[in-house]
């Protein structure tokens, strides 16, 4: 159990006193330091928090009811302002609970599309699974044959999830402990298998969280009040409801904060793409600057090479500071990431008077079904080329590569390691292989097991996150190496993200990912890994292509060409 002990410092693996924190009322945090001016924003209803209740006390009901398919997101919200009506005046006879109520819509209509139609003054979540035709489904191959029929289900369609509201949201100061992790699964269930807790977690915890991110905690999930899924071929909105009396939020509470936020649920949903966001950028400035970059992998380096050091690998990463002229449109910049990034995850997190923080991560941390769980190893970048015979010949350098091989091996094998620890079988398929995404390529393999328990799920977090691709190995010594290198708060850059389900929960890595404020600009994140071999000018140019995806968009000459076609 060894993994388990070099994680700790990442996950709170011991019982915790809970901060009490508040966040349902005006929230002014810092801005940016140095982009941003202090500013006031608007007041949003956060419901209850759900770390501040009692686990061990079952809820009185967790359901979903679903009502007869509409033909679009207009009926169905009508549909739902009703069904509330109708909860009100035959409440159930429960202290505590969380109701769903749903409304399928017989046309598939982007998630993300809704999203931007909301109004932007409520916390707002997106998460887009990754499609990964033509990798083998190791979880198939591991389930029994009942497993395999429960997978059958209509969620297993579930293309993207966009969310507004909270129902119930989960925030603390302190480290992601057990006790958080019952405190989410108490809100959900099997047999409502799309209540969804959306959040994610720093990358480090313990460390000092700069004024940008502060909104978001050691840790933020909730489960939107108002949500909209994207299967292949249809839709559905669905209104959540979630209360306990015992946390002074009662299902009256739940009921008139659900009805004011359906009243401003915009049913005007537009097919908005953009070729650009129409930015011009005043200036960029990374942290740290290339001189200071340099420097601080020679110094990684020399750690490693000593004979005392058991460091193998370490991950430094950059941030830099793009001002723009007006406001980047988180969700547009999202959607355009989108249009490129079938094979990866994209995801939006927003508390309350937060700025939003994006991505576009190829990366998987795992993915739970019931018992099995599959994560992968990712590492070693090399850049796409325009031609097939070029391509090819970069994927042959990078297979053959002794030093990607080994910043790859390290990574492969501390999974398989630490899932070693908690499953009773682990397979690897395939053990090497190359993976091109639109601009990049990298060394991947897939790794199953099956769990032991399914109350095993938190000790998932616990032993994978974080992995050497985004921390190093050991994961102490390299947590360490960074805090005194990097002088910028990573905050949820490289950290999980994601959702908990009650039958499936699956987070990816936050990396390629940026934090968008109103205001002037935005933070882009990115890493590379540093093992005996690494070359500063190799990893800074690593670093550039890696934030190419974004700096493309509103880099090029602003002008933007729009086609909205309005959806019945």
């Amino acid at each position: 159990m060894a993994s388990l002990h070099l994680s700790s410092r990442f996950l709170a693996t011991n019982t915790k006193k809970h901060s009490s924190i508040s966040i349902s009322h005006h929230y002014s945090p810092t801005p940016f330091t140095g982009l941003f001016s202090r500013k006031k924003f608007k007041s949003c209803s956060m419901s209850m928090n759900g770390c501040e209740g009692d686990f061990k006390t079952p809820l009185g009901t967790v359901e979903t009811r679903t009502m007869s398919t509409v033909l679009s997101p207009t009926a169905a919200t009508e549909r739902l302002i009703s069904a509330v009506s109708e909860l009100k005046s035959q409440p159930p006879p429960f202290s505590s609970g969380v109701v769903r109520l749903q409304v399928p819509i017989d046309q598939q209509i982007g998630a993300i599309d809704w999203l931007q139609a909301q109004d932007e003054i409520h916390p707002r979540c997106f998460f887009s699974r990754r499609s990964d035709v033509g990798r083998p489904d190791l979880l198939l191959d591991l389930a029994s044959d009942n497993e395999n029929a429960n997978r059958n289900g209509s969620d297993r369609d579930l293309v993207s999830v966009a969310g507004i509201g909270s129902a119930v949201f989960f925030r603390d100061l302190d480290a992601f402990s057990h006790d958080d992790w019952r405190s989410i699964r108490r809100f959900l269930s099997p047999n409502s298998p799309l209540i969804r807790a959306y959040g994610g977690m720093r990358f480090d915890p313990n460390g000092k969280i700069s004024v940008e991110w502060e909104p978001f905690g050691a840790f933020y999930f909730s489960v939107p009040q108002v949500e909209f899924n994207e299967f292949g071929g249809s839709s559905m909105l669905a209104a959540t409801l979630a209360w306990d009396d015992e946390l002074s939020w009662t299902l009256e509470n739940a009921i008139e904060a659900l009805q004011e936020t359906m009243l401003q649920v915009s049913s005007v949903v537009v097919r908005l793409r953009r070729e650009s966001l129409g930015v011009s950028v005043l200036s960029k400035n990374h942290v740290p600057t290339k001189g200071a970059y340099y420097p601080a992998v020679e110094k990684a380096l020399e750690i490693i090479k000593q004979k005392s050091s058991s460091l193998s690998k370490v991950v430094l990463a950059r941030n830099s500071r793009v001002i723009t002229d007006t406001d980047i449109d988180p969700i547009a910049w999202l959607a355009q990431l989108q249009s490129e990034g079938h094979d990866a995850y994209q995801f939006c997190l927003q508390p309350p008077g937060a700025p939003a923080f994006i991505g576009n991560t190829p990366e998987r941390l795992f993915q739970r079904n019931q018992l099995g769980v599959c994560s992968e190893a990712l590492a070693a970048t090399r850049p796409r080329a325009a031609s097939t015979a070029r391509d090819m010949e970069i994927e042959r350098d990078l297979l053959t590569s002794p030093k990607d091989d080994l910043e790859f091996s390290i990574v492969r094998e501390n999974i398989r390691e630490k899932l070693n620890s908690i499953c009773d079988k682990v397979v690897v398929k395939p053990q090497k292989t190359v993976r091109k995404l639109a601009r990049v390529q990298h060394l991947y393999s897939q790794l199953a097991g099956r769990l032991r328990r399914e109350d095993d799920e938190f000790d998932i977090l616990a032993a994978l996150h974080p992995t050497p691709a985004v921390c190093g190995l050991p994961a102490e010594e390299a947590r360490l190496l960074i805090k005194e290198i990097e002088s910028f708060d990573r905050g949820m850059y490289a950290g999980p993200v994601g959702f908990f389900g009650g039958e499936e929960s699956e987070f990816a890595v936050g990396i390629r990912s940026a934090l968008v404020e109103k205001g002037l600009g935005a933070l882009i994140y990115a890493g590379t890994g540093i093992v005996a071999g690494s070359n500063p000018t190799s990893e800074w140019n690593e670093l550039d292509l890696k934030i190419s995806q974004f700096t493309k968009s509103i880099e090029s000459e602003a002008t933007t060409t729009t086609t909205l076609q309005p959806i019945n």
